[in-house]
């Protein structure tokens, strides 16, 4: 049941945040084992992702549901990398993990959207679930950090434009170790 309430919380946390009321942080654990409850969840919805996507096709073997899982957590790397860089850049001294363990949840719900939106609609009202998730993160970073708006909006649209970036890689590096020679 605790998987459940950090659920509920995440979701109350971020309707608090998004809000711009007092006391979303309270909403999240934000500490070691909150972060592993986070991160575990994660994992799961990623698991859940790639079996949900195969089922349409052939059972995966173990390697593939992995490499699936690895493409799906490139948002929340995404994430990790450029909040250290920005942090480094603005020499912060705030907790990482106030920032790292609501957008653990929103990137949740950014993999679920998303998917269902590419599976239902199309490729191109992806980049609206872009959009959020840059939003998202925007005001996550004004909220968790106090940075000023224009460091936000950089955290933000760098996150988005690193997670881009790394999808296209990896299509690029999966289409070339795929091809003939």
């Amino acid at each position: 049941m605790k998987i459940w309430a950090a659920l509920r919380n995440a979701v109350i946390g971020w309707t608090m945040l998004l809000g711009g009321k007092a006391g979303w942080r309270e909403r999240f654990t934000r500490t070691a084992p909150g972060l592993a409850t986070a991160l575990a969840i994660f994992a799961f919805v990623t698991f859940l992702a790639v079996i949900i996507v195969a089922i349409g096709t052939d059972i995966p073997g173990l390697f593939a549901i992995l490499a699936g899982m690895f493409a799906l957590a490139l948002p929340l790397v995404a994430m990790v990398l450029v909040l250290l860089g920005t942090r480094n850049v603005v020499r912060g001294t705030e907790p990482v993990l106030d920032l790292v363990v609501p957008a653990t949840y929103a990137l949740m719900a950014f993999i679920v959207i998303e998917g269902l939106l590419a599976s239902l609609i199309g490729g191109p009202i992806v980049i609206l679930s872009w959009l959020a998730l840059g939003y998202l993160l925007y005001r996550l970073a004004r909220a968790a950090t106090g940075w000023p708006t224009a460091i936000s909006i950089g955290f933000a649209v760098l996150t988005v434009l690193l997670l881009v970036a790394m999808r296209q890689a990896l299509y690029m590096l999966s289409s070339i170790a795929g091809s003939p020679t």
